[in-house]
């Protein structure tokens, strides 16, 4: 009976001790999370043209342009940090050669015309952080994750402070992929997103003029100085999709795609939202959900779609801003 007792006693002891060992471990890992202070933000600045920023253990990416253009990109990334858990609600798809392609647009600017739009890139897979979605969904309470938010959207508050300082006025391209429909149907069209819903792209022009609050667009500014009715600017001739189909790739909406048509569409998301309808600034958004096919899947389609979207941009901003982006 004696052993028995002695040998009871020493197993308790073990196990209390390893409890108390493991929760010791749990409460430092606390306890260096809580106390864990970063660097302010733009402590990194000024922030120069021809440079490269990047926000701590290079989450995100910076890259200051000298056009009135920011380009970005929320969820291209492949960094999976183990100091970040997985995110446990919401989207996770990555959005495949979206940051190749930003850089094939900037890079061709650049070797063509030297100029470069300001380029800002979530670096993180999707998986532990979704620049595109409030912080509480976004990064789901991780503090690290929260950083790298704040990084990627200080970045672009920076740029387009910058551009409307240079400028009085910009655009931010949010750049998405978009996939095969849940049919299996594969749309090779570009969706361009100005947070109008797909229901309302399907309705007439006229209904589009009368019922929606320019308020609640992207594009704001722009229908804010322009002759042109919202209708016209998202589908008419002069719509950024139809200056997309001239140049050979297909968009919705345009004058040949008004509207989805009951299909799958996405209309924009949080940083259309955030950076599209702030009437403190002299600022628009468009979100871009591109193909994979002929567009994102080679680096031989990614260069080629640069060539056309630096030719779409050009007579878009002279159309829409009158600035010669060329001649910057």
């Amino acid at each position: 009976m004696k052993t028995k007792s002695v040998k009871l006693y020493l197993i308790l002891l073990l196990t209390f001790t390893f409890c108390n060992k493991d929760s010791s471990v749990e409460k430092n890992q606390i306890d260096e999370t809580d106390n864990y202070t970063f660097e302010d933000l733009g402590s990194d600045a000024p922030y120069t043209y021809g440079k490269s920023y990047y926000g701590r253990n290079a989450y995100t990416t910076y890259y200051p342009g000298n056009i009135p253009i920011i380009l970005s990109i929320p969820h291209g990334g492949d960094i999976t940090p183990s100091e970040i858990s997985n995110r446990t609600y919401g989207v996770t798809v990555t959005d495949s050669n979206t940051i190749e392609l930003g850089m094939a647009i900037s890079n061709y600017l650049f070797s063509n015309y030297n100029i470069r739009p300001y380029v800002i890139i979530n670096n993180l897979k999707r998986t532990k952080l979704d620049a595109n979605r409030d912080k509480t969904e976004a990064a789901q309470g991780n503090i690290f994750a929260e950083r790298a938010f704040d990084e990627f959207h200080y970045y672009i508050s920076s740029a387009r402070d910058e551009i409307i300082k240079n400028f009085n006025t910009g655009l931010l391209f949010d750049i998405h992929g978009h996939g095969a429909n849940p049919d299996g149907f594969v749309d090779l069209r570009t969706w361009i997103g100005y947070l109008l819903t797909g229901s309302e792209l399907d309705s007439s022009d006229a209904y589009i003029d009368q019922n929606i609050n320019i308020d609640e667009t992207s594009i704001y500014s722009i229908i804010n100085s322009s002759d042109e009715s919202l209708s016209n600017l998202i589908r008419g001739p002069n719509s950024l999709g139809s200056i997309f189909e001239r140049n050979d790739y297909t968009a919705l909406p345009s004058l040949d795609s008004p509207g989805p048509q009951g299909m799958r569409y996405f209309s924009g998301g949080f940083n259309t939202f955030i950076y599209g309808t702030n009437k403190n600034f002299n600022f628009s958004a468009i979100q871009l959900e591109f193909p994979y096919p002929g567009l994102r899947d080679t680096s031989s389609s990614r260069n080629l779609f640069a060539i056309a979207f630096s030719e779409i941009i050009h007579e878009y901003f002279l159309y829409h801003y009158d600035i010669d982006l060329f001649s910057l």
